[in-house]
Protein backbone atom coordinates (compact mmCIF):
# COMPACT_ATOMS: atom_id res chain seq x y z
CA UNK A 1 0.00 0.00 0.00
CA UNK A 2 2.85 2.58 0.74
CA UNK A 3 4.72 1.78 -2.03
CA UNK A 4 1.40 2.14 -4.49
CA UNK A 5 0.84 5.53 -3.14
CA UNK A 6 4.15 6.82 -3.60
CA UNK A 7 4.63 5.28 -6.73
CA UNK A 8 1.57 7.28 -7.94
CA UNK A 9 2.77 10.60 -6.15
CA UNK A 10 5.53 10.38 -8.41
CA UNK A 11 3.73 9.48 -11.73
CA UNK A 12 1.72 12.02 -11.30
CA UNK A 13 4.39 14.21 -10.34
CA UNK A 14 5.92 13.11 -13.97
CA UNK A 15 2.47 13.53 -15.50
CA UNK A 16 2.49 17.08 -14.13
CA UNK A 17 6.20 18.17 -15.47
CA UNK A 18 5.32 16.48 -18.95
CA UNK A 19 2.39 17.95 -19.64
CA UNK A 20 2.32 18.99 -22.93
CA UNK A 21 0.36 22.66 -22.17
CA UNK A 22 3.31 23.45 -19.95
CA UNK A 23 5.96 25.73 -20.47
CA UNK A 24 7.71 27.32 -17.17
CA UNK A 25 5.76 27.22 -14.41
CA UNK A 26 2.55 28.08 -16.82
CA UNK A 27 -0.16 25.71 -18.73
CA UNK A 28 -0.82 27.80 -22.01
CA UNK A 29 -4.09 27.03 -23.89
CA UNK A 30 -4.79 28.12 -27.45
CA UNK A 31 -8.11 28.58 -29.12
CA UNK A 32 -9.56 24.78 -29.66
CA UNK A 33 -11.73 23.24 -27.06
CA UNK A 34 -13.55 24.31 -24.05
CA UNK A 35 -12.36 24.83 -19.91
CA UNK A 36 -14.24 23.52 -17.11
CA UNK A 37 -12.84 25.73 -13.71
CA UNK A 38 -12.64 25.15 -10.62
CA UNK A 39 -12.17 26.69 -7.21
CA UNK A 40 -10.54 25.37 -4.16
CA UNK A 41 -11.60 21.42 -3.54
CA UNK A 42 -10.46 21.19 0.36
CA UNK A 43 -11.46 17.71 0.55
CA UNK A 44 -14.82 17.76 -0.81
CA UNK A 45 -15.21 14.28 -2.71
CA UNK A 46 -19.03 14.89 -3.84
CA UNK A 47 -18.13 18.18 -5.40
CA UNK A 48 -15.17 16.63 -6.98
CA UNK A 49 -17.59 13.59 -8.62
CA UNK A 50 -19.55 16.65 -9.97
CA UNK A 51 -16.69 18.07 -11.46
CA UNK A 52 -15.55 14.66 -12.92
CA UNK A 53 -19.40 14.09 -14.15
CA UNK A 54 -19.56 17.21 -15.75
CA UNK A 55 -16.54 16.88 -17.89
CA UNK A 56 -17.17 13.83 -19.18
CA UNK A 57 -13.87 13.97 -20.17
CA UNK A 58 -13.74 10.18 -21.80
CA UNK A 59 -16.37 12.23 -24.36
CA UNK A 60 -14.93 15.17 -24.73
CA UNK A 61 -11.04 14.62 -25.69
CA UNK A 62 -10.72 19.07 -26.65
CA UNK A 63 -11.82 19.77 -23.03
CA UNK A 64 -9.74 21.18 -20.63
CA UNK A 65 -10.51 20.65 -16.71
CA UNK A 66 -8.31 23.26 -13.89
CA UNK A 67 -8.52 21.66 -10.36
CA UNK A 68 -6.63 23.27 -7.04
CA UNK A 69 -6.44 23.57 -3.15
CA UNK A 70 -7.37 19.48 -2.99
CA UNK A 71 -6.10 19.23 0.53
CA UNK A 72 -7.29 20.47 4.34
CA UNK A 73 -10.64 19.74 4.52
CA UNK A 74 -13.31 17.49 3.64
CA UNK A 75 -13.70 14.04 6.08
CA UNK A 76 -12.23 13.54 9.23
CA UNK A 77 -11.54 10.97 11.58
CA UNK A 78 -12.73 10.22 15.06
CA UNK A 79 -9.68 11.72 16.65
CA UNK A 80 -10.07 15.26 14.15
CA UNK A 81 -7.27 14.09 11.64
CA UNK A 82 -7.63 15.56 8.14
CA UNK A 83 -8.15 12.65 5.49
CA UNK A 84 -7.85 14.89 2.55
CA UNK A 85 -5.10 13.06 1.11
CA UNK A 86 -7.22 10.27 0.27
CA UNK A 87 -9.16 12.77 -2.40
CA UNK A 88 -5.51 13.71 -3.36
CA UNK A 89 -4.85 10.39 -4.17
CA UNK A 90 -8.05 10.17 -6.32
CA UNK A 91 -7.34 13.45 -8.18
CA UNK A 92 -3.95 12.17 -9.65
CA UNK A 93 -5.59 9.36 -10.57
CA UNK A 94 -7.86 11.12 -12.76
CA UNK A 95 -4.80 13.44 -13.77
CA UNK A 96 -3.09 10.27 -14.87
CA UNK A 97 -5.96 8.91 -16.92
CA UNK A 98 -6.41 12.52 -18.73
CA UNK A 99 -2.45 13.44 -17.98
CA UNK A 100 -2.87 16.45 -21.07
CA UNK A 101 -6.19 17.57 -20.44
CA UNK A 102 -6.21 18.15 -15.92
CA UNK A 103 -4.25 20.93 -14.74
CA UNK A 104 -3.75 21.13 -11.14
CA UNK A 105 -2.55 24.40 -9.70
CA UNK A 106 -0.23 25.63 -7.18
CA UNK A 107 -2.10 26.80 -4.05
CA UNK A 108 -1.00 28.32 -0.49
CA UNK A 109 -2.13 24.86 1.33
CA UNK A 110 -0.14 23.22 -0.88
CA UNK A 111 3.05 24.98 -0.03
CA UNK A 112 2.45 24.89 3.61
CA UNK A 113 2.31 21.36 3.55
CA UNK A 114 5.50 21.21 1.39
CA UNK A 115 7.08 23.61 3.91
CA UNK A 116 5.26 21.79 6.77
CA UNK A 117 3.90 25.05 8.04
CA UNK A 118 1.24 26.17 10.06
CA UNK A 119 -2.23 26.46 8.06
CA UNK A 120 -5.77 27.34 9.58
CA UNK A 121 -9.05 26.53 7.78
CA UNK A 122 -11.87 26.47 10.51
CA UNK A 123 -10.50 27.15 13.50
CA UNK A 124 -7.94 23.57 13.12
CA UNK A 125 -4.29 23.75 12.53
CA UNK A 126 -4.74 21.47 8.94
CA UNK A 127 -1.20 20.54 8.23
CA UNK A 128 -0.75 19.10 11.75
CA UNK A 129 -3.89 17.37 11.28
CA UNK A 130 -2.90 15.58 7.54
CA UNK A 131 0.29 14.88 8.91
CA UNK A 132 -0.67 12.99 11.61
CA UNK A 133 -3.39 10.89 9.69
CA UNK A 134 -0.43 9.99 7.14
CA UNK A 135 1.36 8.95 10.07
CA UNK A 136 -1.58 6.54 11.37
CA UNK A 137 -2.00 5.72 7.56
CA UNK A 138 1.07 4.76 6.43
CA UNK A 139 3.34 4.01 9.84
CA UNK A 140 6.39 2.88 9.16
CA UNK A 141 6.53 4.38 5.93
CA UNK A 142 4.63 7.73 6.42
CA UNK A 143 7.57 9.94 6.33
CA UNK A 144 8.30 8.56 2.68
CA UNK A 145 4.57 9.18 1.64
CA UNK A 146 4.79 12.68 2.75
CA UNK A 147 8.36 12.81 0.72
CA UNK A 148 6.36 11.91 -1.89
CA UNK A 149 3.58 14.73 -1.75
CA UNK A 150 5.76 17.15 -0.92
CA UNK A 151 7.74 16.48 -4.20
CA UNK A 152 4.37 16.46 -6.29
CA UNK A 153 2.84 19.32 -5.14
CA UNK A 154 6.07 21.06 -5.62
CA UNK A 155 5.70 20.14 -9.35
CA UNK A 156 2.53 21.30 -9.45
CA UNK A 157 2.11 25.25 -12.24
CA UNK A 158 1.46 28.34 -10.49
CA UNK A 159 -0.87 29.27 -13.37
CA UNK A 160 -2.99 28.88 -16.93
CA UNK A 161 -2.75 31.70 -19.60
CA UNK A 162 -5.24 30.69 -22.73
CA UNK A 163 -5.34 32.73 -25.48
CA UNK A 164 -8.69 34.00 -25.16
CA UNK A 165 -7.51 36.34 -22.27
CA UNK A 166 -8.22 34.65 -19.08
CA UNK A 167 -5.69 34.02 -16.40
CA UNK A 168 -5.97 31.21 -13.82
CA UNK A 169 -4.16 30.88 -10.65
CA UNK A 170 -4.91 30.00 -7.13
CA UNK A 171 -4.96 34.02 -6.51
CA UNK A 172 -2.43 37.02 -6.79
CA UNK A 173 0.08 38.75 -4.77
CA UNK A 174 -1.74 41.87 -2.07
CA UNK A 175 -1.25 44.73 -3.12
CA UNK A 176 1.58 45.70 -0.43
CA UNK A 177 3.23 43.04 -1.97
CA UNK A 178 3.07 43.87 -5.74
CA UNK A 179 6.42 45.55 -6.22
CA UNK A 180 8.36 42.52 -4.48
CA UNK A 181 7.19 40.06 -6.67
CA UNK A 182 9.12 38.57 -9.36
CA UNK A 183 7.23 37.50 -12.31
CA UNK A 184 10.15 35.11 -13.28
CA UNK A 185 8.47 33.03 -11.01
CA UNK A 186 6.21 31.38 -14.22
CA UNK A 187 9.35 30.87 -15.98
CA UNK A 188 12.18 29.57 -14.06
CA UNK A 189 12.83 26.37 -11.91
CA UNK A 190 11.03 26.95 -8.37
CA UNK A 191 13.11 26.71 -5.15
CA UNK A 192 11.92 26.07 -1.62
CA UNK A 193 12.78 29.87 -0.90
CA UNK A 194 10.16 30.70 -3.71
CA UNK A 195 7.21 29.69 -1.15
CA UNK A 196 9.29 31.11 2.00
CA UNK A 197 6.94 34.44 3.30
CA UNK A 198 8.64 36.66 1.30
CA UNK A 199 9.02 34.54 -1.83
CA UNK A 200 7.31 34.73 -5.18
CA UNK A 201 5.21 31.79 -4.97
CA UNK A 202 3.96 32.34 -1.55
CA UNK A 203 2.86 35.97 -2.50
CA UNK A 204 0.63 34.73 -5.42
CA UNK A 205 -0.58 32.18 -3.77
CA UNK A 206 -1.79 33.73 -0.05
CA UNK A 207 -2.36 37.37 -1.67
CA UNK A 208 -5.88 38.33 -0.81
CA UNK A 209 -8.20 42.06 -1.11
CA UNK A 210 -6.29 43.06 -4.41
CA UNK A 211 -7.12 46.57 -5.55
CA UNK A 212 -8.47 47.70 -9.45
CA UNK A 213 -5.19 49.30 -9.85
CA UNK A 214 -3.19 46.15 -9.25
CA UNK A 215 -5.71 44.18 -11.64
CA UNK A 216 -4.71 46.42 -13.96
CA UNK A 217 -0.96 46.49 -13.53
CA UNK A 218 -1.36 42.74 -13.68
CA UNK A 219 -3.11 42.83 -16.53
CA UNK A 220 -0.91 44.51 -18.51
CA UNK A 221 2.12 42.68 -17.08
CA UNK A 222 0.81 38.96 -17.58
CA UNK A 223 -1.06 39.50 -20.96
CA UNK A 224 -4.53 38.58 -19.26
CA UNK A 225 -7.69 40.40 -19.72
CA UNK A 226 -9.97 38.39 -17.00
CA UNK A 227 -8.92 37.03 -13.85
CA UNK A 228 -10.39 34.03 -12.49
CA UNK A 229 -8.83 33.09 -8.86
CA UNK A 230 -9.45 30.36 -5.70
CA UNK A 231 -8.57 31.11 -2.48
CA UNK A 232 -10.59 33.77 -1.07
CA UNK A 233 -13.67 32.51 0.43
CA UNK A 234 -17.29 32.82 -1.43
CA UNK A 235 -19.78 31.68 1.01
CA UNK A 236 -22.15 31.97 -1.99
CA UNK A 237 -19.71 30.17 -4.54
CA UNK A 238 -18.48 33.43 -6.35
CA UNK A 239 -18.25 36.99 -6.53
CA UNK A 240 -17.24 39.59 -8.90
CA UNK A 241 -13.90 41.24 -7.17
CA UNK A 242 -12.89 43.52 -9.77
CA UNK A 243 -13.79 44.94 -12.76
CA UNK A 244 -11.60 41.73 -14.48
CA UNK A 245 -11.86 39.56 -11.63
CA UNK A 246 -14.46 36.74 -10.45
CA UNK A 247 -13.82 34.43 -7.43
CA UNK A 248 -14.90 31.06 -7.29
CA UNK A 249 -14.83 28.14 -4.80
CA UNK A 250 -16.30 24.47 -4.79
CA UNK A 251 -15.46 23.54 -1.34
CA UNK A 252 -19.17 23.58 -0.12
CA UNK A 253 -22.66 22.89 -1.09
CA UNK A 254 -23.24 26.67 -2.53
CA UNK A 255 -19.95 25.79 -4.65
CA UNK A 256 -19.56 26.05 -8.40
CA UNK A 257 -17.56 25.71 -11.30
CA UNK A 258 -16.81 27.72 -14.75
CA UNK A 259 -17.25 26.20 -17.89
CA UNK A 260 -17.30 28.16 -20.91
CA UNK A 261 -15.17 28.11 -24.58
CA UNK A 262 -11.56 28.73 -25.40
CA UNK A 263 -12.16 30.17 -28.76
CA UNK A 264 -13.96 33.27 -27.05
CA UNK A 265 -13.22 35.87 -25.18
CA UNK A 266 -14.84 37.01 -21.39
CA UNK A 267 -15.26 39.67 -19.50
CA UNK A 268 -15.73 39.03 -15.57
CA UNK A 269 -19.57 39.94 -15.58
CA UNK A 270 -20.01 37.47 -19.19
CA UNK A 271 -18.36 34.85 -16.76
CA UNK A 272 -21.73 34.77 -14.61
CA UNK A 273 -23.73 33.22 -17.33
CA UNK A 274 -21.13 30.36 -17.31
CA UNK A 275 -21.16 29.70 -13.84
CA UNK A 276 -22.87 26.28 -12.59
CA UNK A 277 -23.57 25.24 -9.29
CA UNK A 278 -22.38 21.80 -8.34
CA UNK A 279 -25.24 20.81 -6.11
CA UNK A 280 -27.15 21.16 -9.80
CA UNK A 281 -24.98 18.33 -11.42
CA UNK A 282 -25.98 14.49 -10.32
Amino acid sequence: MPQKTIELLQSARTATVEDKYRRGNVIYLGETGSIVITGDIHGHRRNFERVVSFADLGNNPKKHVILQEIIHGGPADDKGLCQSYELLFDVLQYKLQYPDQIHILMSNHDTSFICDSEVMKDGREMNLAMRQALDKEFRGRSEDVKLAISEYLLSQPLAVKCDNGLWLSHSLPAERNWDKFDTAIFERKIELDDLARTGSVYLLTWGRKQSQKLLDDAAEKLGAKTFVLGHQSQPDGWSIAGENMIIIASDHNHGCLISCKLDKSYTAEELQDKIVALSSIQ
